[in-house]
């Protein structure tokens, strides 16, 4: 027998390799089914129905009903979501009830539109159970502990409300930014002006005269744009109405950069614009 050339063993090697691909893919296509029993296993063994639940209502479990290898799971499958569908609306109503006692202990306004829930204006959050997530404002919470809930709102809401707050000398001051923006774009008195340049003035007219002279970032004094919201809306439930010289502001919603700040109706509103007129 003549010996092979090198170049026909490669071709028989990929030949072979042809073959065995249909086998492997089917071959990779059980194991992840078999992976997926698995874990369903394991969410009973740790009574996790939420994860269970999950599972059930995924498009691989319907995967695997339409294989006729694993036609035994269609009644087990069935019986499993109902179960894991009952535990979790009855976990959800303790939960719900666990939330609101604990927010009445520390004297917060709690309600709760579930997956939604709000406290006070500015402060809002999401439960996410099939991530076991809580996500409050920006901050992403890997739990759902009641406990742990509470503890971020009630330190969310120190930040934002606790601090001293005069509602004259905030909008005296957002006045004189806006001013200072209509001398630097060279704009008349009543145009409007971009939320973001408002924003960024407002935070540079808070910065000390040591900042001015050093820049370090130890010593800029943050102010975050949930803060800026919360505010407006401090200054808008005030007995203050006007800034000095009788100036009120008006936000406007268009077209442009957006943030999210609380209105005078207490609604959160995507604002791109504002401006002084005076009464």
């Amino acid at each position: 027998m003549e010996q092979l050339e090198s170049q026909e063993i490669e071709c028989f090697k990929d030949q072979l390799q042809e073959i065995i691909k249909p086998y492997q893919q089917e071959q990779n296509r059980r194991q992840k089914k078999c992976d997926f029993l698995e874990k369903c296993v394991r969410c009973i063994e740790k009574n996790d129905f939420f994860q269970l639940d999950e599972l059930l209502r995924s498009k691989q479990a319907n995967d695997i009903l339409e294989d006729s290898n694993f036609k035994s799971c269609d009644s087990i499958f069935t019986q499993l979501r109902a179960f894991a569908a009952t535990e979790v609306d009855n976990y959800r109503v303790k939960f719900k009830d666990t939330l609101l006692q604990l927010a009445e202990e520390v004297g917060l306004p709690f309600e709760m539109d579930f997956p939604k829930f709000f406290i006070l204006k500015g402060i809002e959050g999401h439960l996410d159970f099939s991530t076991r997530r809580t996500v409050i404002n920006q901050i992403i919470l890997k739990s759902m502990d009641p406990k742990r809930i509470i503890s971020t709102v009630v330190k969310l809401k120190r930040n934002l409300y606790d601090s001293p707050f005069e509602p004259q000398i905030f909008i005296d001051s957002l006045l004189q930014c806006y001013k200072e923006i209509l001398k630097k774009e060279n704009l008349a008195a009543g145009d409007v002006v971009q939320i973001h340049q408002l924003y960024t003035e407002y935070v540079w007219s808070l910065q000390s005269k040591t900042f001015f002279q050093n820049m370090d970032k130890g010593k800029f004094k943050g102010y975050s744009i949930e803060q800026f919201s919360v505010d407006f809306w401090r200054f808008f439930e005030s007995n203050v109405s006007a800034a000095e010289g009788g100036y009120r502001i008006k936000l406007n919603s268009g077209r442009g950069k957006s943030v999210w700040l609380i209105d005078l109706g207490g609604e959160k509103r995507q604002i791109t614009h504002a401006f002084f007129i005076k009464s």
